[in-house]
């Protein structure tokens, strides 16, 4: 009895220690407007002790220790820590901030090979918008648009009409900046360009767009010097539901749109579709389009280990172009004006019309192999099938400068219905361009111990394009006829002399372009393909502590190049000797937690990128260029970052050296002769500070801004040569262009917006960017023409309406007008001619340069049924 009332002491006295010894913590936490977050995670500090709040945001936590720290936690959200004592028990409310950047809550499939900044602690220049953001602002934009309130970020091209706008990221155009959509690069494999009118469905599918500026986080084998663009696309949704969606905007702009998601079932299956037709005349005469797009998306979860999803997603479009003219033309006709179409006893036709379809299925494995272990795998596949139209032969115009369709039937019938390439006789060809793409991306993670990560992983992807022209409208011919005289093995055309007759013609039209091809004997002018096969393989180091991360990316890539010109070549020459390119990149960087707020970070990073296809075989033939080689590239970059409850901001230096760059600039001179320049050997030094801040004023009142300063110049000597539409060279030279100013993109751009909400469901903001140290997009062979600077102010207001007192339905409602001020402005020239004393100049510039004008005042007004 004695020995039990000792150990009944003893345990009585540990029992009494270890609760005096404990803190009960109580207190509740809410966003930023001042809700409760249920389920957050409440971790004590060091431990594994911790608790999750309930529906109300209340939380209870006995804490092991009397006094240390709180780590609040949700997804979506910054990460809090708050001190706690045995004299400060309760907390009170923790208000946590939406993390601008974060997608851990999107990424629902690929987490290993969709790289974003959240999947690596060592920090990086980046914005991310996130599907609500991007719905309520688009309206009728394309999706490059969602970026333009970020640093060093330019969009131009808008008035060329839907989808043919261009981005620009600290300087460099669309083929150095890597695009990729849930892991898998889309980039053009021949040119590296984006046609963001085979994309216009991503402002549907889109969960997020994060632009990594510069170097960037991704593992893969490419060149993300300008930056890295993540489309982040919707999959299998976790939850039944869906939405109905119509939208209008001016000039005639009409979009329907259906999603339904059943939800996962029980087994792990679930089904999400998405359907989406749109139409419109365009904000410049003559740029009429429509298009559908469509998303299917299975996911399947047999267990914890392993989450599949296979999605297929398209967006079949037309829309008619429109070209730069010259300042005069627009001061004389109206900025609106636009000389590529015409009517045929009234009726509307149009001589650049786009047409284009490009299915992608995508099959994402994930595999949680152990707890220190993953596998991610992306297969894909696309299919593009399109092209784009023009004019061919003899063309006649109206008095007002659009073309002539009468008079084009009434000399077509004057031949007799034989057309012949030479004569008075016209069509309309379509050059069309038809790939076939197959890729594997997959990534395998390893976790060292508790702060070494280590990746490796390939990526593989072999491409097959074919390229002609056909007859798309024979305005009243019966058939068309060209000569062509064949080449040799040597390039030269001794050959016998073949005629090509077409009897046959082909509609611009994406459905009927995806389902039927042009027969051999009835293409025209050219008719190519080219096999690239490329092979990469990936690997990263990480190291992180509560104090610093660091990390070591190393990839090594193989491309191959062959072209086969079945038009322009005896038979037995047509293929093209088989070309291989090896490129590599390292990139390396560090990053320190200053106080609990801020940090520094330091990346720096060498590339040798290998030149695209069309800079390899850039006569248009068989002949390999002699100027082709590596590209060198060598970027260097720091950083500070600042988060509180009530402010986060970020500033970012920058230094990229860009050796032995190919580059091409499309321009359109007199009489509308378009003409192609291409410059080899170009040297380029960008450099610049960017700063972003988000500012929580009040509840209810959000202040954002940015503001980026660059200096983007060219370096010492470039060789040029410029082609005629028909691919013929013009002229060769090299020249001295050392200190010229890069253009196509503002060197100096800020911005401010304000987002505030009234009361709970009605909301309104506003932002105003301006643009200033815009250069004139043109080789820099022919000099440097600065434009005039412009600011734009937009404005929106949304409204939800809860239908229900569970709040699982609502009508959202939601109206934009971009430039609201109307303000006139130019927003790219494709030639810089100097004014002088005898021009007639528009603020400053002279008359005769050609480009376009940015969009005045629109508007859209949408209305979306959630349920």
């Amino acid at each position: 009895m004695k020995h039990f009332k000792n150990l009944l002491f003893v345990a009585l006295f540990f029992v009494t220690a270890t609760v005096l010894g404990q803190t009960k913590i109580t207190g509740k936490i809410v966003d930023q407007t001042g809700q409760p977050l249920p389920g957050a995670s409440v971790l004590e500090k060091g431990t594994k002790n911790g608790t999750s709040t309930d529906f109300d945001g209340n939380f209870t936590l006995n804490a092991k220790a009397q006094t240390g720290k709180l780590v609040v936690s949700f997804i979506g959200y910054t990460t809090r820590e708050i001190a706690f004592s045995s004299s400060k028990n309760n907390v009170g409310s923790i208000k946590l901030q939406e993390d601008e950047n974060s997608l851990e809550e999107i990424v629902i499939v690929g987490k290993g090979v969709i790289d974003l900044a959240g999947g690596r602690k060592t920090p990086i220049a980046v914005s991310t918008i996130k599907a609500a953001e991007i719905q309520k602002k688009i309206g009728t934009q394309d999706v490059t648009m969602a970026l333009v309130n970020t640093p060093s970020i330019y969009v131009s091209g808008q008035a060329g009409g839907f989808g043919d706008s261009r981005i620009s990221v600290r300087g460099f155009d669309q083929t150095n900046t890597a695009f990729l959509l849930n892991g898998q690069p889309i980039n053009g494999m021949e040119d590296g360009k984006m046609y963001w009118s085979n994309w216009s469905g991503v402002n549907d599918i889109a969960s997020a767009v994060q632009i990594q500026r510069g170097l960037g986080a991704s593992k893969l084998a490419i060149s993300s010097v300008g930056g890295t663009m993540n489309f982040v696309t919707k999959t299998t949704d976790k939850n039944e539901g869906g939405s109905f969606y119509v939208g209008t905007a001016n000039d005639g702009y009409l979009k329907t749109t259906a999603m339904y998601n059943t939800g996962m079932s029980d087994s792990g299956w679930g089904t999400s579709v998405m359907l989406s037709h749109w139409q419109g005349d365009g904000y410049n005469n003559g740029t009429r389009a429509q298009g559908q797009t469509y998303f299917i998306s299975f996911g399947y979860k047999p267990n914890d280990d392993h989450n599949f999803n296979f999605l297929i997603t398209g967006a079949p479009q037309w829309h008619d172009q429109n070209f730069t003219k010259s300042i005069s033309v627009y001061l004389d006709k109206g900025k609106k004006y636009n000389n590529n179409f015409g009517f045929y006893k009234g009726q509307y036709l149009t001589e650049r019309r786009n047409f284009y379809h490009k299915p992608v299925l995508n099959l994402n494995w994930d595999y949680q192999i152990s707890d220190a272990s993953s596998l991610s795998t992306v297969l894909y596949a696309s299919f593009g099938r399109g092209g784009g139209t023009g004019n061919r032969g003899n063309r006649e115009r109206t008095a007002d400068g659009l073309i002539d369709y009468d008079a084009i039937y009434a000399n077509n019938l004057a031949t007799g219905g034989d057309g012949n390439f030479g004569n008075d006789a016209y069509i309309t060809r379509a050059s069309m361009n038809l790939h076939s793409w197959y890729g594997v991306v997959s990534n395998f993670e390893h976790k060292i111990n508790d702060n070494v990560t280590w990746n490796v992983g390939a990526d593989l992807r072999t491409y097959y394009g074919t390229h002609f022209r056909q007859v798309e409208n024979f305005h009243g011919l019966t058939s068309w006829t060209e000569d062509r005289t064949l080449k040799d093995d040597n390039d030269n055309r001794t050959g016998p002399t073949v005629a090509v007759t077409a009897t046959e013609s082909g509609k611009a039209n994406p459905w009927d372009a995806t389902f039927s091809t042009m027969a051999e004997n009835q293409r025209i002018d050219y008719d190519n393909s080219e096999r690239i096969s490329y092979g990469g393989l990936f690997t990263q180091l990480e190291y992180a502590d509560d104090v610093m991360s660091a990390f070591f990316q190393g990839s090594v890539s193989n491309q191959s190049h062959q072209r086969f010109d079945r038009y322009d070549y005896q038979p037995e020459f047509e293929d093209s000797e088989k070309l291989n390119n090896v490129g590599y990149n390292l990139k390396i960087g560090a990053g320190f937690n200053l106080t609990e707020r801020s940090s520094v970070y330091m990346n720096t990073g060498y590339y040798s990128r290998q030149p695209y296809h069309d800079n390899i075989f850039n006569n248009f033939d068989n002949s390999i260029n002699p100027f082709s080689q590596n590209e060198k590239i060598f970027g260097l970059e720091f950083g500070y970052n600042f988060k509180s409850e009530f402010f986060s901001g970020s500033v970012n230096l920058y230094s990229t050296s860009w050796r032995d760059r190919v580059d091409g600039f499309t321009d359109v001179t007199t009489a509308g002769v378009v003409t192609n320049t291409q410059t080899f050997g170009q040297n380029q030094y960008h450099k610049g500070v960017e700063f972003d801040f988000v500012a929580n004023l009040a509840e209810g009142l959000r202040l954002k801004g940015f503001a980026s300063l660059g200096d983007w110049k060219y370096l010492g000597e470039l060789r040029t040569q410029t082609f005629d539409e028909d691919r013929n060279l013009i002229s060769e030279s090299v020249e001295n262009v050392d200190g010229i100013n890069v253009g196509d993109a503002a060197q100096t751009s800020y911005g401010l917006g304000v987002d505030y909400t009234i009361f709970n469901g009605l909301s309104v903001d506003s932002d105003f960017r301006y643009y200033d140290r815009l250069y004139a997009n043109v080789s820099p062979t022919r000099g440097e023409l600065q434009l005039p600077s412009y600011g734009l102010l937009d404005f929106g207001a949304s409204y939800r309406l809860d239908l229900g007192t569970d709040k699982t339905k609502s009508l959202d409602f939601r109206v934009n007008v971009n430039n609201v001020l109307d303000r006139e402005y130019l927003s790219e020239l494709t030639s810089a001619n100097l004014a002088t004393g005898s021009s007639d100049t528009y603020r400053g510039i002279d008359t005769s340069n050609r480009g376009y004008f940015g969009w005045g005042r629109t508007w859209n007004a949408s209305v979306r049924y959630n349920f």
